[in-house]
């Protein structure tokens, strides 16, 4: 009678097709990033790779799929530049990949600073500056031309130092939540 039997050039296949299929990171898994460089909405571009460090195990069912250390890969998502006198900069990343394993994780993002506060402060104290020397100058007609010419050399001032980028310093820490069950590590 014919008798079939299973190759051992298949078993070892199947093994270790099924041991690719074991690393991968589940959705839920929360995953503590550190930033390999500076991204700052004045520079950075959708699609721009970035690199850093997992700063704990994943282990997953007793398993270690990623230790502190590994590699992890991102990339920006949006970014948008500060305006000179309004809306601050804006810039949105997410985890690509972790130890070489694809993830698809939540976003992280970062905004710069209102301008109001410092264009408040340059604009009413040029008016401030102006009012007082058009005073000393020229009375109370100086003061009031004083004050407008003051108020438009502070927005002068105001437009030309006024950006705002949204910045996330190299080594900062950042929080990412993986979203899916993720395709298997090759």
């Amino acid at each position: 009678m014919f008798r079939r039997s299973i190759s051992p050039l298949l078993i070892v296949m199947l093994l270790l097709a099924a041991g690719a299929v074991a690393e991968t990171i589940p959705a839920g898994e929360h995953l503590s990033v550190r930033l390999g460089g500076e991204l700052t909405s004045g520079t950075a571009t959708v699609g721009q790779h970035f690199d850093g460090t997992l700063e704990r195990d994943i282990v997953f069912q007793g398993k270690t799929i990623a230790r502190h250390g590994d590699r992890v890969e991102g990339k920006v998502t949006y970014v948008k530049p500060s305006g000179r006198l309004h809306k601050p900069g804006v810039i949105t990343v997410r985890l690509t990949s972790v130890n070489g394993i694809p993830v698809h994780t939540t976003a992280v993002s970062r905004q710069g600073k209102s301008h109001t506060k410092s264009n408040a402060t340059k604009i009413g104290g040029g008016a401030a500056a102006g009012a007082l020397v058009g005073g000393l100058f020229g009375g109370g007609k100086g003061a009031l031309i004083g004050a407008g010419a003051g108020g438009a050399g502070g927005t002068a001032v105001a437009a030309a130092t006024g950006k705002e980028e949204a910045v996330i310093p190299s080594e900062s820490m950042l929080s990412f939540t993986t979203l899916a069950t993720n395709t298997s590590h090759k």
